[in-house]
């Protein structure tokens, strides 16, 4: 039987090609076998941007997709984060600047920038009650001053002292978490506290506290993004996605505060106006780390060594991915 032999047309050539293309896209966007975690641990506080995401479960609509289950863990501050960080409990975490030069410093530090917000001075402050006699940091010398040990409050307190001449030799600190520290100020059993948004707007707008100095100055005040180096290692393209999530929600907050203040409020337990006044204290849009960021934690971290409060002088910059990594990740 004779058989004809036809040569394909131009516009079949274009549709196969065209077929073909579509195919290897909807291929790339799939998740590779072990591209992805099954699960991804995210530590978080009350104060920062990730409780936001979790209200409103943005980053489970991103990652449930690519086959990844969200499972959040809430701290009271900073520092037990980051040693749940780096005992491995959890993958990914947010705090403020101090907290992760004494993690760096711990042995067998695990942890890894994986990038940061921009400073916000503002959102953090030194605060006396409405009545109290100390108009100026200098007569903060003999005071019981009120500060979570290792947060990013506890630097704003030794540089504000510095700033004077003064050191924590020269005051009575009672460290003290959070929201033990809004009880004690409010009943008169410390003479200051050094404390961020949201404890700060809350303590104002409610105890009637005054300022006696925000951060303008005397701390930077970045918050940062960290996760631990093997984890950051296997799986750049999902902390490049998280922090891609985490500056949309930045954006929308940043243009909607208080419809953001409303959201969040309710799990905060505070009036939807004390957190929109925070909200608008912040400075948002969440992105790589850059020298400016690592330059003012090195800075705080010759500091605590300095005073004896890290064991060994350490190097920031050895907690920044290496190039092919940090690059995967957006730096």
């Amino acid at each position: 039987m004779k058989r004809w032999k036809t040569r394909p047309s131009y516009a079949s050539y274009v549709f196969i090609l065209g077929f073909v293309l579509f195919g290897l896209a909807a291929y790339a966007d799939k998740p590779v076998a072990g591209e992805y975690p099954k699960e991804f641990r995210v530590g978080y506080q009350k104060s920062s941007t990730l409780m936001l995401l979790k209200t409103r479960g943005v980053l489970e609509k991103r990652l449930g997709p690519l086959g990844i289950e969200v499972k959040w863990s809430e701290f009271t501050f900073g520092p037990p984060m980051l040693e749940a960080l780096n005992a491995g409990s959890i993958d990914y975490a947010t705090t403020g600047e101090t907290p992760p030069v004494f993690a760096q410093a711990a042995r067998n530090a695990q942890l890894v920038y994986a990038g940061q917000e921009p400073s916000s001075p503002h959102s953090e402050a030194l605060l006396v009650p409405a009545n109290s006699a100390i108009h100026s940091l200098a007569e903060l010398k003999g005071k019981k001053v009120a500060v979570a040990k290792g947060a990013n409050a506890h630097y704003l307190l030794i540089s504000a002292l510095v700033n004077v001449g003064l050191s924590l030799k020269d005051i009575q600190p009672v460290y003290l978490q959070p929201a033990d520290a809004y009880a004690a100020f409010e009943r008169g059993a410390v003479d200051a506290w050094a404390i961020w948004d949201f404890y700060r707007a809350a303590a104002e707008t409610r105890l009637n506290a005054r300022l006696l100095a925000d951060a303008t100055g005397l701390a930077d005040n970045f918050e940062n993004y960290t996760s631990r180096r093997e984890f950051a290692g296997q799986y750049p393209k999902l902390l490049a996605i998280v922090l891609d999530e985490i500056a949309q929600t930045e954006a929308w907050v940043a243009a909607n505060p208080e419809q953001a203040a409303a959201v969040v409020a309710p799990q905060l337990g505070l009036e939807p106006a004390i957190v929109a006044l925070a909200i608008k204290r912040r400075h948002y849009g969440a992105g790589p780390v850059t020298p400016e960021f690592l330059d003012s934690q090195q800075k705080i971290a010759d500091t605590l060594y300095s005073i004896g409060l890290i064991p060994q002088k350490i190097h920031v910059r050895e907690a920044v991915l290496p190039p092919p990594l940090a690059q995967a990740i957006g730096y």
